[in-house]
């Protein structure tokens, strides 16, 4: 194992613990690491399904921390998951290659790195849990694009909730967990209907266990916010930067 893979494996583990903190899966942040490697290079169907595989551990570990402690409110996931599944399998069906996968990643890190940039500690109170007919649209579409890019879609769910006031941060991180693991592991079985399913499992077995750690730590003592802003603000920077590589590379 070499000192780069080292270092890849302890990124993967900040971004699990920095995620986490908040209900999340992380898979914006593998896809950014990934990308700044030499990894960037293979093909986006490698890149979304591990990271989905990463996003399954740690949506489960930050969902079983957060439920245990009573912030789960079934009826306001329920909704959104029902939703999100059907979209979220076509996603990972469908063969997005190329410039226009880069395009849709690009910008998807780059909303990453908006709403890191803009997490505040101020505690949030919910109003009341959306109707059905609200939700249904906005699961999907989540489901959808989730699908897509290659992520759980934690980032665009969470500051729905909290903008909304449909959740308190702590309860949205707890339905962005579910909600994470549910899409990825539709993402997953899309893939594999569509014979694309391609994991290398030698790589994805350190990278687990890198992500597996951090996402215990981060989902358990998210609380502490002054290291957690420091490094969410290296990540902002990450992200970006990962965006950027894409871009360029498409001009």
């Amino acid at each position: 194992m070499d000192l780069l893979f080292v270092a890849i494996c302890f990124a993967l583990f900040i971004v699990a613990a920095l995620y986490a903190s908040v209900g999340h899966g992380g898979a914006s942040g593998y896809l950014a690491i990934l990308s700044l490697t030499t990894y960037g290079a293979m093909e986006a169907a490698w890149l979304k399904q591990h990271a989905w595989c990463l996003n399954l551990v740690v949506a489960a570990i930050a969902f079983w921390h957060f439920q245990r402690a009573g912030h789960h409110v079934s009826k306001l996931t329920i909704p959104f998951i029902v939703a999100s599944i059907p979209f979220a399998m076509l996603g990972g069906y469908l063969l997005v290659e190329g410039g226009v996968y880069d395009l849709l990643l690009s910008v998807c890190l780059v909303a990453a790195a908006w709403r890191l940039s803009t997490v505040r500690t101020i505690d949030v109170v919910a109003e009341g849990v959306p109707e059905w007919k609200v939700a249904l649209p906005v699961g999907g579409t989540i489901g959808l694009a989730s699908g897509i890019i290659g992520v759980g879609g934690g980032i665009f769910l969470s500051p729905i909730l909290l903008m909304k006031r449909w959740a308190t941060p702590k309860s949205a991180a707890a339905t962005s967990a579910l909600f994470i693991w549910v899409n990825s592991l539709s993402g997953l079985g899309g893939a594999a209907l569509s014979s694309q399913l391609i994991l290398d499992w030698s790589t994805l077995f350190p990278f687990v266990f890198a992500v597996l750690v951090g996402g215990f730590i981060g989902s358990k003592y998210g609380a502490d916010v002054a290291p957690q802003n420091v490094v969410r603000k290296l990540l902002v920077v990450v992200l970006l930067i990962a965006a950027m590589k894409r871009l360029f590379e498409l001009i």
